[in-house]
């Protein structure tokens, strides 16, 4: 087996209204896809979403998720009617997070697809625009403290460490959960871990962290980490809280509208499609309950209200 098809097969086993009201500072779903970012708050802390890459999936979406009805599909194309090509096509965002702390300086809440020689050119479209978007945003990498990887899936370390090695953000700590490495170990990877793993252990960069964490404090807010299995072993979220209001980045804990609409839709590359099924049902019940945005890593939306599309079944 190649390594191009190993790192294929280690990915696969595993509205404009609404932005107005969260107060974004961009003021329309076309001004966010142009500029590739948009920026909500959280008490102290706020939140930008960083488009690195966009484009068709491999698959049909039909193909992609199992268990969707028709209904299912057409609440799914009211909340996200730009994932839906021709043909089937399931078109996608490559999105990241960063957070500007109080204290100063930004966490990063997973890094993309990376340059055009990172493990996702087997099938991402490659090279993303990560870089480019923290300069356009006014972040300087050196001033990245944290680095949290949701899982060590291709898209979403890309730009976590160069290809020779060396890590993007020089001055951060890359918050990784110890389930996600220990599963790799486990399954004798020999793709991730040389490439993300070993160079930040080189480094003294990675930061092997076990279920809730809190990450940074600010004034009447937290940002912290949350474990999310399913899509795989060690998948986690990123909650951000301030004055009454949550942001949950979530990974791929969903990865697509239908997901959303019916939580129970198994996605074929989910490493364990019951164990993400109840995860993602939790998050979505907890979500409900208060004033929670999802930020998504793969609708074409970056800020998606909890409660404001009615869930099936």
């Amino acid at each position: 087996m190649t390594n191009q098809v190993r790192r294929r097969t280690f990915l696969l086993g595993g509205a404009t209204a609404g932005l107005a009201a969260a107060g974004l500072t961009t003021p329309t779903a076309a001004a966010v896809r142009a500029s590739g970012s948009a920026t909500m708050a959280a008490g102290p802390f706020q939140v930008v979403a960083l488009l690195d890459a966009t484009g068709p999936f491999f698959l049909p979406a039909e193909e992609a998720f199992s268990g969707a009805t028709s209904r299912d599909w057409t609440g799914a194309r009211r909340v996200d009617p730009d994932a839906f090509g021709p043909d089937g096509t399931w078109n996608l965002d490559f999105r990241c997070f960063a957070i500007r702390l109080p204290a100063g300086g930004f966490a990063l809440v997973d890094a993309g697809v990376g340059p055009a020689e990172s493990p996702a050119s087997a099938w991402a479209p490659v090279p993303g625009h990560l870089l480019e978007r923290l300069t356009e945003t006014g972040i300087d990498r050196a001033d990245v403290r944290l680095v949290v990887l949701t899982h060590l899936h291709e898209d979403h370390f890309g730009w976590s460490v160069s290809p020779d090695g060396v890590p993007y953000f020089p001055n951060a700590r890359y918050v990784v959960q110890r389930t996600e490495i220990r599963a790799l170990e486990q399954a004798g990877d020999d793709v991730v871990l040389p490439y993300v793993v070993d160079p930040l252990r080189r480094t003294g960069q990675l930061d092997t962290v076990d279920g809730d964490v809190c990450l940074a404090r600010g004034r009447g807010g937290a940002v912290s980490t949350i474990p999310t299995p399913g899509h795989t072993p060690g998948h986690q979220s990123v909650v951000v809280r301030g004055h009454g209001r949550r942001v949950v980045i979530t990974g791929d804990v969903l990865v697509h509208a239908v997901q959303l609409v019916d939580p129970d839709v198994g996605y074929a590359f989910e490493a364990d499609q019951d164990v993400a099924r109840g995860t993602r049902r939790s998050l979505l019940e907890d979500a409900e309950r208060g004033r929670t945005w999802l930020a998504t890593a793969h609708l074409r939306t970056p800020f998606v209200r909890a409660d404001a599309y009615p869930r099936h079944r």
